[in-house]
């Protein structure tokens, strides 16, 4: 189950869908995975649900499948039976919650209170979904949760959408966030693959939050790194800072005191989260230097991109 939770983290955000023909579930699909998004809840509101998970199961299976809005113990039969890997329910029903529990399948019911998080951990889940978000408080009440729930993970779903997304992603108890902004009804009725397609990669691209953070550059030794340093200081007008292993001038270089990884020096990406960022550089063809991997209770905090690039190495680094 733990696996299956981390798959879910380092996708990011869950499409809650909606759907009333089943004969455009894998298509759909497919739109999503294009887009960098490989989970989906399909919701139980429509006739067309049950179908829909049986496709996407069977046509699209690099698709983690879940189902949403289970409020029977009849509903989750039918999902487990589908091929779902997760459920989800709106609210905290106990007897739902532990049925599924006990079928061997990762549950992920609604609460909005403390009392109903400690109830869900009592069962022994590590994450919940949040829900409505925006509605009851969103990411400033989880922060303020996170102190005494500081091992507890939220799916944050209601009220998410582009402008607020990054507000939620960057904050590491977050599982995922779940939202609906990219899979509108008439988007799915009208068939509009490619438009399903660009809204997920653009939420991808918000929720990653990748920018420069500094260029390094490699020097021969502490002496040649000061001068070098010193120069960039006195050309630019900015601090020059030493540390360890380097000089920092201003907020956009680092002039290493040893030749250090990449020819001539690297470049540092800043993420939100560097562990979904991985996920989703690694679709795009990147792989990574697990040697150099620096992680701690949060996840990923460092790791180099492996190769170079035009004699620069890359490293990704938690914001």
């Amino acid at each position: 189950m733990d696996e299956l939770l981390k798959r879910i983290h380092d996708i990011g955000i869950v499409p809650v869908i909606a759907i009333d023909d089943a004969d455009k579930a894998v298509p759909l699909a497919k739109a999503l995975v294009a887009g960098g998004l490989n989970a989906a809840e399909v919701t139980f509101r429509t006739e067309a649900a049950e179908d829909a998970i049986k496709a996407i199961v069977k046509e699209v299976p690099q698709m983690i499948v879940g189902a949403g809005t289970v409020l029977t113990k009849e509903q989750a039969d039918r999902a487990i039976a589908a091929g779902v890997s997760f459920i989800v329910s709106p609210g905290f029903n106990p007897e739902i919650t532990k049925y599924v529990i006990d079928k061997g399948v990762c549950m992920l019911p609604g609460t909005a209170t403390a009392g109903e998080m400690e109830q869900a951990m009592a069962l022994g889940l590590k994450a919940v979904k949040f829900f409505p978000a925006e509605q009851n408080g969103g990411i400033e009440k989880l922060k303020a949760l996170a102190g005494p729930y500081k091992n507890l993970k939220w799916m944050p779903t209601g009220g998410i959408n582009t402008a607020n997304l990054a507000d939620y992603m960057s904050f590491h108890q977050i599982l995922a966030c779940g939202g609906t902004w990219m899979v509108k009804m008439e988007l799915i009725a009208g068939e509009r693959w490619d438009e399903i397609t660009s809204i997920c990669r653009a939420a991808v691209k918000n929720m990653l939050g990748l920018e420069l953070r500094h260029i390094g550059i490699n020097s021969e030794n502490k002496e040649e790194a000061g001068a070098l340093a010193g120069l960039l200081s006195s050309i630019f007008g900015m601090d020059n800072n030493a540390a360890e292993s380097s000089f920092f001038v201003g907020k956009g270089f680092e002039v290493m005191n040893f030749m250090g990884k990449g020819t001539h020096g690297h470049i540092a990406i800043a993420a939100n989260d560097v562990d979904r960022a991985i996920y989703h550089l690694g679709l795009n063809g990147a792989t990574f230097d697990e040697s150099t991997r620096k992680s701690d209770d949060k996840g990923t905090k460092f790791i180099y991109i492996n190769g170079e690039f035009g004699g620069f190495a890359i490293h990704l680094t938690r914001k």
